[in-house]
């Protein structure tokens, strides 16, 4: 069975973006860069994997599940596909091509072969998902926010999960990966 990874960058205080869904209060140190494409290269969108020279095989996923708001910045720039080496859902009931109803694709795409599948975001998506999420792949960087879109946007149900690694980098950022805790 594949896993769900909700692969994500976060501030201190659990914030995915600011307010109006900036993400340029995240900086992209070289540290952290470095780490990021060695050990999760599909992660780049793949206009950037070119700029990098980077031709490495995908280590962690095959595909990837994102939402409207995320996938909106790659349509402002007219690329369809910004992760055109993995197979790319959209969740939107707006989208021509886009999935209305995240939990059946996720629980089918989970029960097929292949790598795992990257929850690339948003905050609304994340919590309509949060029953089939794995394992939990925080990019936590050293900034305070104070407001914006949180790492999950529901109500209160706590769901524990476990801390099986943690990477710190000298720019101050870490990486923290949970998996779920099963009873």
């Amino acid at each position: 069975m594949r896993a769900l990874t909700y692969y994500i960058g976060t501030t201190i205080d659990g914030y995915i973006a600011g307010p109006g869904g900036e993400t340029d209060l995240f900086p992209l140190e070289e540290d952290v860069l470095g780490h990021i494409a060695a050990e999760y290269p599909e992660t780049l969108p793949t206009h950037a994997r070119a700029q990098l020279g980077l031709d490495a095989p995908n280590r962690h996923f095959d595909t990837v599940v994102m939402g409207r708001a995320t996938y909106q910045p790659a349509l402002d720039l007219g690329i369809e596909r910004p992760y055109a080496h993995l197979e790319q859902y959209v969740v939107s009931t707006t989208l021509e091509h886009g999935v209305a109803d995240p939990l059946p694709l996720v629980r089918e795409l989970k029960s097929g072969d292949g790598l795992g599948i990257w929850l690339c975001g948003g905050a609304r998506l994340a919590t309509a998902l949060l029953p089939e999420i794995d394992e939990l792949v925080i990019k936590q960087y050293p900034v305070v926010a104070g407001a914006g879109i949180p790492l999950f946007a529901g109500g209160y149900a706590p769901l524990p999960f476990a801390l099986t690694g943690a990477k710190t980098f000298g720019s101050g950022a870490a990486i923290l990966t949970y998996a779920r805790a099963r009873a």
